[in-house]
């Protein structure tokens, strides 16, 4: 199983932002906040050496995204897109595990029994 699947417009995106960024991936991970009780938390990689051993890396041609090691059960099947619309645009996470989420799209809340273990 696939931690998470990035769309092509997603891959477009985090390679446009890596370029333009002069860093090797987009990062995503949860934090504790926001009005759900987690929230998505992007940034940057500087280089491979600010990657953290368990980390995922997921290739996107000439970008990476990466998924801190302490994030990755709470997206399990989880898939990345971009989307652009008359007021903006923005990933959207569509996080199968999510029990609730914030109209912002930021915050989340999980029903921790359903939360897919990973195995070593």
């Amino acid at each position: 199983m696939s931690i998470c699947t990035l769309t092509p417009t997603a891959k477009a995106q985090i390679n446009k932002l890596c370029e333009e960024n002069n860093c090797y991936a987009i990062s995503l991970n949860l934090k504790g906040g926001g009005c759900a009780g987690f929230e998505y938390d992007w940034g940057t990689v500087a280089d491979s050496s600010d990657l953290n051993p368990g980390d995922e890396i997921i290739e996107a041609d000439s970008g990476r995204f990466v998924i801190g090691s302490t994030s990755l059960m709470f997206l399990i099947g989880t898939e990345v897109d971009y989307v652009r619309s008359l007021v903006g645009s923005n990933f959207e996470i569509r996080n199968p595990n999510a029990k609730s989420s914030c109209g912002c799209g930021v915050s989340v809340n999980f029903d921790m029994d359903k939360i897919p273990q990973l195995t070593e």
